[in-house]
Order: structure tokens, then C-alpha cells, then sequence
């Protein structure tokens, strides 16, 4: 929502970062429509991608702006002189000295604009209601210039911001800046309306493109003989829900319009639509350069589907429907991480490019899909050098490529290692530093929903602690190395708060399995932390650990899970009941199917899923009774792999061994192959599966992925009486709070944050953490000696009695940071931000402090002997009592510098005002 200070940072998303030389005078006139646009509510793009055809090639927008008074506004960059503009022919500019010889700024911006307000008029209350204008910027031109010309005197001379248009664009009093009374007094393309709030919300909603994945409205016709109330019925809440069109994100837009000039990691929650993120990236990155080898890499293998859907449709919606997906362009593939005798997978591609023999499944020794794909990449990398053939790797369900240490290459996870070998290096000029080539490979994931191996794929897990700070900080422009997706579209609150609950076991009598021992990291997620005992004081206290033996409470609001099935279902989402036998459960199993298809309304395809749990022979046993169960009692079936409805084996030349729905039945599924997908009414049988093993992490992570398929409701059943049937019991009367204590720590700690994964790096010895994102972090007396903390960012960060000896803190934001009695003893603080920090008592002999900004720090007692203060600003800074003797301040700014008992560089006791410490 634009109104917290995060949203206000990223309601101006730059698409790509301002690099290239000649971007200088772009850049700038986008930092103006940043400052002007800061206090609107707006959302602004740097590069929208929504692609015109011009000639050969396909050009986006400059810049979007989206506004609530005004509508849609393009402006068309040219950042030319005059004397670069031979002439001007109707819409037609003539160059010379440019990187075009001809250009038609405004036409093109034109075509842009109607193609966005094609999209809006397909929605009824927005149809002819958009006001939007076109204008073309030229940063380098004065009017005074292009009219010397005689350019404005053209009819079709454009609306255009000049040089002087541009310059500084603060408001005052409230009254528009300059430059929105240029862009006001522009004439309209589209005249429309002013907009209501329930307009602007579903504006924001189409430029997002949220409309693109909407259900098909549904209509039902019910018998007289029903008898029905129809809001009574789940179809009747399926209707609501799917008329409504979700409200703008700006961090999904963010993640999805963006394209980093390096390696990104997105840790999104269950059903915050990571994979459709990463459609929408791939789809973009291959329309702004269609030169690139892109490729999206997926491990389950029923994804094919919805995912080239998904990446067919988003690359229509940024064509114009100029372009959809087409399997033969080798430029952009979508591809299974291993592949099929019939489809070619990435880890085969690479093994043809590397001139290697691939390995089937079968020649491999291992059983489980995820660790024989591991060996098979560490054969391929014990083989051959592995060619760079792609520009950019995308990899969805990145938890399910984990293995363990024993199956990894050189201390490195097989599957990433070779998919980083593969890619060739950023361009020098977009930004990238040659001491670390940086290359585009993007992941995402969600540790929680792995089944096979309980490793979280953070870059030291992936890479090495020595690669631990790869995708930590930003690029710049406001891009994320690291993003966590905390908001839930798809699963309403109570189930996914029920899916954590008994997934990570937290009301488990016996204490949880496995979990987050920072409030940060829960509140990452989406939960807000409740802690009784916490004195209003303690603010730090939700950037700290859990203490032993602690009651903590989390909440799920609605704000982070908003799907709205639990506001018009008035009965509880989650029922779970157990059978004396499995035919009394299959009975019970039919006979709501039954209810869901006649009464409900219900579609068997796609609306109901059945998901079978267990492991093995005895998963695949329940799932054939199931089956044959469900066709005796008149149910039309359908097995993932199998060739069509109401067939229980699968065929070996079965050419839709991909598909998991077949239209008239309802698809029964293990779990392996119901990952990815969704149904709105889901069905768990088999839960004593479960429950016989209930303290094993692998087989709760089955239950949390079931559970999360849901849109609407579960039903959960098993056989016979189990502890874990009473712990889902108190789960579910939980609603969307859960409340357990902290009897010990977690047997398996999940790190989220930079500050976790920095504590859990610093126990196993690594202390490089450049350009971490450390800041309002409790890090109370940490042993942080010879870190490399270079450009992170510790802003308010509690650093008390820290140890910090010898570590380097160049160019980092220690602003309002407490290093109260802190060892900085030769600690390289060059050009850092320490304004308003506290440094009482800190040990910093020999410390390098130049150029560092200190004004208004707290040094009270401070020993600084022998430490270099060259250049530094010590403006209002607090010196009373502290050692000085030996130090350099050359040049320093001791403007109102309080010196009050200090020890001079010379020895001297200041005394009086009148003392010259330098």
C-alpha cells in the first residue's frame, strides 16, 4: 500500500539501473520526476515495460507516471542539443551525431499510451474514464533555443519539458511544483475523468497487470429441484472473489518490472506468486533485449503448462499481442531442470553445449529426484569446462534443488554451481565490478516447502561463505539484491497460518521442529510479533533473538493475507476428522465430493484437488485405492501422468505426461506432483501417514505444501488417533494466531534476514559481510573482530560492547547506531556515516576516522590515541573526557565540537574554548 515510508521508496521503480554514459541527462530527469511526484500519490516507472514496435526493434516508455489526479502521463526522453536537430517533418525528427538518424518521440509515446489504455477499457469502470497525456523531455534544450528555431511554430510541434522545466521542482505550501503545471496545462490524449477511489485501485491494479491472471467470471444455473441459496454455496463465494481485481503491490512490482544487473534472490512466502514474478521478468527481459539467451528453469516437472502459459500470456500483454511464446526461439526457453527423452531440460542442454554425454535418471545411484540431479551435475562438472551460453538464468522452486553436504561440488550445491558456469558475465558498463564478475542468475523460494532436503539456498549455502555477501545490500536505484515476499494472495490467513503451525510443529507439546529465532524474521514473513512480557521500552527487543523459555504470539492479518474466502465463508476453512477404517474415510471422502459438484457447483478440474500424503510404494498404493474407490462411486478421476481420465496407470508413450488436470475430473495427487499447483477446495487423505512420524521435518513440510495448495478450504482426514491429531486440533482452533513457547531452540534455525544469516556465518567463521543490510538490529556485545563490513548498512543498529577490532567499516551507515563501550580498536571507519551515533566509552586507538561524517556523535570518554580524524566533520560532536593525544585532525570541522576535560593531540588537557585542538 502506498503510505508507509517502504512503499513510498518503491512507488518509483527503475526498471533497470541508470549505468550507461549517455543515461546521464535521463537520469536526471528522472531524479526531478522522483523529488516532484515524492509527496503524490502515484506510482512512477522508469522503462514501463510496454513494448511499441519501432522498426527492427521493440522500445518501452521512458518514463510512466500513473497518478490519481492525472491519470497516465508518458514522457519520451531525447537527451539531444539542438544542434543535433537537422529538421522536423510532421512527427518525424531528423538527427545527426545520435545514436538514431531518425526519431519520432511522440507518435511512439502515443502508440505506448493507447496500447495502456487498450487495457483499461476492458475494464467497464475504467472504459473512456483515464485522463492521459504524452509529453517529450529535452534536458539539454532551452525553449528559448527550439523556439529561436522556429520548431514551435510546427503544427505538430509536441508538449514538451525543457531544460528550464527541469530544474529544481519542490512544492511550496502545498501548491503544485512547476513542472506539474507544465505537464497539467499538456494537452490530453484521452480526456476521461476525474478518478474515484475504487477507479484509482483498479488503474493501479491493470498497469500492474493483475487482471491478466484473473479466474473466468462464474455463472450457475441450479435446478428448482436444489432448493439453494446461492451465497450460501462455495461457488457463490468463488463469483465475489473473482470479480475482484487485487490491489497494486509495489513490491511485486518491483521484483517483476526489474531486471538486476547481477544475481538476485527471492524468498517469497507460500502463494505470493514468486512464479508469476518470474514469468513476468523473463517475459520482459526478452522483449527489451531479444539478443539475450534467457532460460526459466522449473523442477516439477507438471509446471510446463502453467508456467508457459503464464510466460505466453504476460509476453502478449508487453507486446501489444504483437509476440507470444514460441517454443522454436532458442532465445528464450523454458525449460525442466533435467528434461525427458522428448524435452529437452536444462542440465541437457548444457551437456550438448559442453560437447557431454547427459546422464538418464537411471544411471545415476541415487533415488531420490534432487540428489540424482545433483550427481549427475558433478559428474558435468568433474568433466568438462562448462560454457557460458546464457545471459540469464531464472530458477523457480529453488528449495528443491538443495542436497546435502555429501553430495556437493568443491563445498558448492551442484545444480547452482553449474547454472553459474553457465551464464556469461554482466557488461562492465551496466554496472559491474571486475574484482566479482556478476552474473544474472535469479532464484526463488520457499524453505518451508521443500520435500526432499531441509538445506535453505542463501548464497553461502549455494556458493560458500566466501561468496555469503553476493546477494546482500542493493545495486542501486532502489534494486534489491534480496527481496522476501511476506503478503499471501492465494491461501486465505487460517490455513496458512494452520500450514506454519503444523508444518514447523510450533504447538507441538514437545516444542517446535524447526523455526525463526529473531521476531524480524517472523514479522519478514508477514506475522506480527506479540510478546507479553515486553516493557514499551524495549524497542530493540523485536531485532533480538528469542530468549528460552519465552511465550511468543503471531498474528496474520489481513493486510498480509488478503484473500477475502474467510470474510464471506461465515464456517470455519479448515476441517479435519478421523476414520475408524479407510473405507469409512473414503465414504465420507465421496460423499463431499458428491456435495461439492451438485450442491456447491463446484468444477472437478482445477477447483477440487485430492492430495494423497506418504512416501514411496505405500503413497502410490493410496493413491490407486483412492482412485478406484472414487469411480466405483460414479466420480470421474484423473492421475497426473496417466493418459485421460479414469486410468490408473500411467502409459509409457503417454505424450501429456506433463498435464495434472484433465477437464470432468477431479485430479487425485502425491505430493511431489501437487506442488506449484492450487485448487479452491483440497482435499488431504492419509494424514496417519503423517502422524506415525510426526517429529519428521521432511513429512510436516508434505502436510505444509498440501495445505497451501488451497484458494478456499482443506479438509483433512487420516485413520486412527494420534498426538499430532490433537496438535492439529489446537492448531486450527488458533484461527490466525498462534501462541507457543520457546522451550528450546529450534533443532533446525531458518535465517531470513541479513541478521540472522550474518549470526549464523559468524558461528561457523566467516567475516565477510560487505554491504549487509544490518540496520535496527540487536547485536549486543557480537564478536564481529576483523569483519569486513564495508558499505553495510548498521543504521540504529545496537552495537554495545561489541567487538569490532580491526574490522572495516569503509563508506558504511552507522548513523544513530549505539556502540556504547565497543572495541574499535584499528577499526577503518573512512568517509562512514557515524551522525548522531553513540560512541561513549569506545576503544578507538589507532581507529582510521577520515573523512567520516561525526557530527552530533556522543565520544564521551572515548580513547581515540594515536587514530586519524583527517577531514573529518565533527560538527557538535560530543568530545567531552575523551583521549585525543596522538591523533590527526587535519582539516577536520570542529565547528561546535564540545572538548570539555578532553586530552589534545599534543597532550594538553583542554581547558577553554580558546584551545586549538588542532
Amino acid at each position: 500500500m502506498i503510505g508507509d515510508a517502504q512503499s513510498q521508496d518503491r512507488k518509483f521503480i527503475t526498471t533497470e539501473p541508470l549505468f550507461q554514459a549517455g543515461e546521464q541527462a535521463e537520469y536526471q530527469v528522472w531524479k526531478v520526476i522522483c523529488q516532484t511526484w515524492a509527496q503524490r500519490d502515484c506510482i512512477a516507472y522508469w522503462r514501463y515495460p510496454i513494448f511499441s514496435k519501432l522498426g527492427r526493434f521493440r522500445k518501452e516508455p521512458d518514463i510512466l507516471i500513473v497518478d490519481a489526479e492525472l491519470g497516465l502521463i508518458i514522457i519520451e526522453v531525447k537527451s539531444i542539443t539542438i544542434d543535433q536537430i537537422l529538421n522536423i517533418t510532421g512527427h518525424c525528427w531528423e538527427l545527426q551525431e545520435f545514436y538514431t538518424t531518425q526519431a519520432n518521440p511522440y507518435q511512439q509515446a502515443e502508440h505506448q499510451l493507447f496500447a495502456l489504455l487498450d487495457y483499461c477499457n476492458l475494464e467497464e469502470i475504467l472504459r473512456q474514464k483515464v485522463p492521459s497525456r504524452v509529453l517529450v523531455a529535452l534536458p539539454r534544450i532551452l525553449q528559448s533555443q527550439w523556439q529561436y528555431r522556429g520548431f514551435d511554430l510546427l503544427p505538430s510541434s509536441p508538449p514538451i519539458l525543457f531544460q528550464e522545466d527541469l530544474g529544481c521542482q519542490l512544492s511550496l505550501n502545498g501548491q503544485p511544483s512547476s513542472l506539474i503545471a507544465v505537464i497539467q496545462k499538456a494537452p490530453l490524449v484521452a480526456r476521461g475523468e476525474e478518478l474515484s477511489e475504487e477507479q484509482w485501485r483498479v488503474l493501479k491494479g491493470v498497469i500492474s497487470g493483475t487482471p491478466l491472471f484473473r479466474p473466468p467470471s462464474r455463472r450457475f444455473v441450479f435446478s428448482q429441484t436444489d432448493h439453494l441459496e446461492t451465497s450460501l454455496t462455495r461457488s457463490a463465494v468463488l463469483a465475489i472473489v473473482r470479480q475482484r481485481i487485487s490491489e497494486l503491490d509495489l513490491q511485486q512490482e518491483q521484483i517483476a518490472k526489474v531486471i538486476p544487473p547481477g544475481p538476485q534472490r527471492i524468498r517469497g512466502i507460500a502463494g505470493s506468486g514468486k512464479t508469476v514474478l518470474l514469468c513476468q521478468k523473463v517475459a520482459q527481459m526478452h522483449l527489451k533485449y531479444p539478443e539475450w539467451d534467457l532460460v526459466l528453469v522449473f523442477f516439477s516437472r507438471s509446471l510446463y503448462e502453467p508456467i508457459l502459459q503464464q510466460v505466453d500470456q504476460w509476453l502478449r500483454r508487453f507486446s501489444c499481442n504483437q509476440m507470444g511464446y514460441d517454443p522454436q526461439n532458442s532465445k528464450l526457453k523454458v525449460l525442466h531442470a533435467w528434461g525427458s527423452k522428448d524435452q529437452p531440460g536444462f542440465y541437457r542442454t548444457i551437456c550438448q553445449a559442453a560437447g557431454v554425454w547427459s546422464q538418464s535418471v537411471q544411471q545415476t545411484t541415487r533415488l531420490k529426484a534432487n540428489e540424482a540431479l545433483a550427481e549427475a551435475c558433478c559428474h558435468l562438472l568433474k568433466s568438462a569446462t562448462i560454457p557460458t551460453i546464457f545471459d540469464a538464468v531464472l530458477i523457480d522452486e529453488g528449495q528443491d534443488f538443495m542436497v546435502d553436504e555429501d553430495l556437493k561440488f568443491e563445498g558448492k550445491q551442484p545444480f547452482y554451481w553449474m547454472a553459474y558456469q553457465a551464464l556469461r558475465p554482466v557488461n562492465l558498463q551496466e554496472g559491474n565490478s571486475s574484482e566479482t564478475p556478476q552474473k544474472r542468475l535469479i532464484w526463488a523460494y520457499d524453505e518451508v516447502q521443500s520435500l526432499e532436503s531441509l538445506k535453505v539456498p542463501t548464497a553461502s549455502e549455494l556458493f560458500g561463505d566466501e561468496w555469503g555477501q553476493l546477494v546482500t545490500g542493493e545495486y542501486g536505484n532502489g534494486i534489491q539484491k534480496t527481496e522476501i515476499m511476506s503478503r499471501c494472495y492465494r491461501i486465505p490467513a487460517p490455513i496458512l497460518t494452520a500450514a506454519h503451525g503444523i508444518g514447523l510443529g510450533l504447538l507441538r507439546p514437545q516444542g517446535l521442529l524447526t523455526g525463526m529465532k529473531w521476531a524480524e524474521d517472523w514479522q519478514t514473513m508477514g506475522y506480527q510479533v506479540i510478546l507479553p512480557n515486553l516493557k514499551v521500552k524495549e524497542k530493540s527487543a523485536f531485532n533480538s533473538p528469542f530468549k528460552l523459555g519465552e511465550t511468543i504470539t503471531l498474528y496474520r492479518s489481513e493486510q498480509n493475507s488478503p484473500n477475502p474466502v474467510a470474510e464471506l465463508w461465515k464456517q470455519p476453512l479448515i476441517e479435519f476428522e478421523a476414520y475408524h477404517s479407510r473405507t469409512e474415510e473414503l465414504t465420507a471422502l465421496s460423499d463431499r465430493l458428491l456435495y461439492n459438484l451438485k450442491i456447491d457447483g463446484l468444477r472437478p478440474s482445477r477447483e477440487i484437488l485430492v492430495i494423497v500424503l506418504g512416501m514411496g510404494w505405500e503413497a502410490i498404493q493410496l493413491e490407486t485405492y483412492i482412485a478406484n474407490f472414487l469411480i466405483q462411486q460414479g466420480i470421474d478421476i484423473f492421475i497426473p501422468g496417466t493418459p485421460d481420465c479414469n486410468m490408473i496407470k500411467p502409459s509409457y508413450n503417454n505424450q501429456n505426461a506433463n498435464q495434472f488436470w484433465c477437464e470432468g475430473g477431479v485430479t487425485i495427487s502425491r505430493i511431489h506432483r501437487a506442488k506449484g499447483h492450487e485448487a479452491d477446495m483440497v482435499y488431504i487423505v492419509g494424514l496417519d501417514q503423517i502422524a506415525t512420524v510426526e517429529n519428521n521435518l521432511n513429512f510436516r513440510h508434505q502436510l505444509f505444501v498440501a495445505m497451501t495448495r488451497s484458494r478456499g478450504w482443506v479438509r483433512l482426514s487420516g485413520l486412527g488417533s494420534y498426538p499430532l491429531y490433537e496438535e492439529l486440533g489446537r492448531v486450527i482452533e488458533s484461527g490466525n494466531k498462534l501462541t507457543f513457547r520457546l522451550l528450546f531452540s529450534p533443532p533446525r534455525d531458518i535465517s531470513i534476514t541479513d541478521g540472522g544469516e550474518l549470526l549464523r556465518r559468524y558461528k561457523s567463521g566467516d567475516r565477510n559481510f560487505q554491504g549487509a543490510n544490518l540496520s535496527s538490529l540487536d547485536l549486543t556485545g557480537v564478536n564481529l573482530s576483523h569483519a569486513n563490513l564495508i558499505g553495510a548498512n548498521l543504521q540504529k543498529t545496537n552495537l554495545t560492547h561489541a567487538n569490532l577490532n580491526h574490522a572495516k567499516l569503509v563508506v558504511a551507515n552507522l548513523s544513530q547506531a549505539e556502540l556504547i563501550g565497543a572495541n574499535l580498536k584499528r577499526v577503518k571507519l573512512v568517509s562512514a556515516n557515524l551522525q548522531h551515533t553513540l560512541l561513549n566509552d569506545c576503544d578507538l586507538r589507532g581507529a582510521d576516522l577520515s573523512d567520516a561524517d561525526l557530527s552530533r556523535a556522543q565520544l564521551v570518554n572515548a580513547n581515540l590515541k594515536d587514530g586519524n580524524l583527517s577531514g573529518a566533520n565533527l560538527t557538535q560532536a560530543n568530545l567531552s573526557h575523551a583521549n585525543l593525544q596522538g591523533a590527526v585532525l587535519n582539516q577536520a570541522n570542529c565547528t561546535e565540537t564540545i572538548l570539555t576535560g578532553a586530552i589534545l593531540p599534543d597532550g594538553r588537557m583542554f581547558a577553554n574554548p580558546l584551545d586549538d585542538p588542532r
